[in-house]
């Protein structure tokens, strides 16, 4: 009679050779389970050696060249919007400045001065002053803003990031600097709240 003799694992063991007496012995013929557990694990190590590439390529640090975050470019169109506030509103150095002009014409002046040169002498320069150091912050803002809005333009093409807030507030910062601009020269030449007449 014909037997198969079968390990404990379950695969069948035997080459098929007849031993004459009507018994079969069959080795090394089962091992299909075994082969596709091998294969599977060759793919998963294949796969978690291909991740931490596909990682570094997303990230653009595995090719060695990092794109510019667009830090800067922020920082600069906040400075930009910030010194046209200060423009408009006034700045420490502005009235410092003014003070110390208004402290110059007093003593400069002469007590028996007329009107009209104690008037100039002591408040007129003052207030031109002022509206220097405004003009001076407005057009500060003006500059950084500009240079903020074109910086995109001399950067390497399809590498530049910038959130779209940084273009915004640095249009912010140019608006207030053309308007703290314009007043402060009204300002200066007298056109605006000039000194009154004395005359």
């Amino acid at each position: 009679m014909g037997t198969r003799t079968v390990d404990e694992t379950g695969n069948e063991t035997g080459t098929g050779t007849d031993t004459g007496i009507g018994r079969e012995t069959v080795t090394g013929a089962g091992n299909e389970h075994d082969e596709a557990a091998v294969d599977a694990t060759e793919a998963d190590a294949k796969a978690s050696e291909a991740e931490p590439e596909a990682d570094r390529d997303a990230t653009g640090t595995g090719s060695g060249t990092e794109e510019p975050s667009g830090v800067g470019q922020g920082a600069a169109a906040v400075v930009s919007a910030a010194l046209g506030l200060v423009s408009l509103t006034g700045s420490w150095l502005g009235t410092v400045a003014a003070a110390r002009e208004t402290l110059l014409g007093q003593l400069e002046t002469a007590a028996d001065a007329g009107v009209a040169t104690q008037v100039k002498e002591v408040y007129g320069d003052a207030w031109n002053t002022s509206a220097l150091w405004g003009g001076l912050f407005a057009l500060t803002a003006l500059i950084v803003g500009v240079a903020v809005l074109v910086r995109p333009a001399f950067g390497t093409p399809g590498r530049t990031v910038r959130a779209p807030w940084i273009k915004s507030v640095a249009w912010a910062g140019v608006t207030l600097g053309v308007i703290g601009l314009l007043l402060a020269v009204l300002k200066y030449t007298g056109l605006l709240l000039g000194l009154p007449a004395t005359g």
